[in-house]
């Protein structure tokens, strides 16, 4: 936490590159981003930033390794030579987002027939594997893999050229979520115009069908809403659709979200200065000022960004 505050359709997604990535990785994802119709460079771009924020020493708690995230024995029989120097690394990038690519493409094959978009089933597939996806016929009904999916394909298709946030916006933010203090949490609810009954129910059961309010999504939705900037509904969907903060430049305003990964976000809240947010934690409690640090899982920051939407 301190190091965060420092200083402060079966193809929907475009086959071309628009997505922000570092530069010693941009042609490795554009042309592993054409092994099949299913796999587009920003779609590989995106489970690379959801996988590992695009570190190829990444290694994960449950040992996977890379800028990719294999496991041990997923990279023993999905690796390829992707360089053609003779060896198969899954530290090297260079073998490791081919093999992303034609693993993804693989299990889209295995998955092919299933009702649904492919590309979703797909990356459903990644997550829980193709059995889940066969049994359920399509997304299967896990939060986390529901969750993982959205994020990916919502980040996969933030269109380009988008602005973040100005001071003025996020003070705007700050002030409509300040107003908020003392509303009720409501599993599901709060919207563009405030607070709203909720849904049915979380993890533990708890609905919010009868609770005016907001969840910790609702609220930071509501608050951008006011100064002008439309945020997805989930957290999840909320860190995929903004920009990444690095450390130094945390600023009041900016999205603090947390998950043991950047695939199993869970949690939301606005930034407001000096190692505080305001969020709305939990069913039963009420929007409030929280320590930044009031869930152990803080993952990330991202400043929220405007975009020009298409007329459909």
């Amino acid at each position: 936490m301190a190091a965060l505050v420092q200083g402060a359709g079966d193809n929907p997604a475009s086959t071309a590159l628009s997505l922000t990535v570092p530069s010693q990785y941009k042609s490795l994802i554009e042309d592993a981003g054409h092994t099949c119709s299913e796999v587009t460079p920003n779609l590989l771009a995106a489970l690379l930033t959801q996988e590992s924020g695009f570190n190829p020493k990444a290694r994960s708690q449950v040992g996977a390794e890379g800028i990719a995230q294999f496991m041990p024995s997923t990279w023993e029989s999905q690796g390829i030579d992707g360089n053609g120097d003779g060896k198969r690394d899954v530290w090297d990038p260079a073998d490791a987002i081919p093999s992303a690519a034609a693993y993804l493409c693989g299990i889209a094959e295995d998955v092919k027939g299933v009702p649904g978009n492919a590309q979703s089933n797909m990356l459903a597939a990644y997550n829980a594997g193709t059995g889940a996806v066969r049994k359920y016929g399509g997304v299967p009904p896990y939060k986390e893999t529901q969750n993982y999916v959205q994020s990916i394909q919502a980040l996969a298709d933030r269109p380009s050229g988008g602005k973040t946030a100005t001071t003025t916006q996020a003070e705007t933010a700050i002030a409509a979520a300040k107003a908020m203090i003392g509303q009720p949490y409501s599993w599901g609810g709060g919207n563009a115009q405030g607070p709203s009954t909720g849904t049915c129910c979380s993890p533990k059961g708890r609905s919010g069908t009868a609770v005016s309010g907001f969840d910790c999504s609702g609220l930071t939705l509501y608050a951008y809403a006011t100064a002008g900037i439309s945020l997805p509904r989930t957290a999840a969907e909320q860190y995929a659709a903004s920009e990444p903060v690095t450390p130094g430049d945390v600023r009041p305003g900016d999205l603090v979200v947390y998950g043991s990964t950047l695939s199993s976000i869970h949690h939301v809240g606005l930034y407001i200065g000096g190692g505080w947010i305001i969020d709305a934690p939990r069913p039963g409690a009420q929007v409030r000022y929280d320590p930044m640090d009031v869930m152990p899982d803080l993952i990330a920051v991202a400043r929220p960004t405007s975009h020009s939407h298409k007329e459909i």
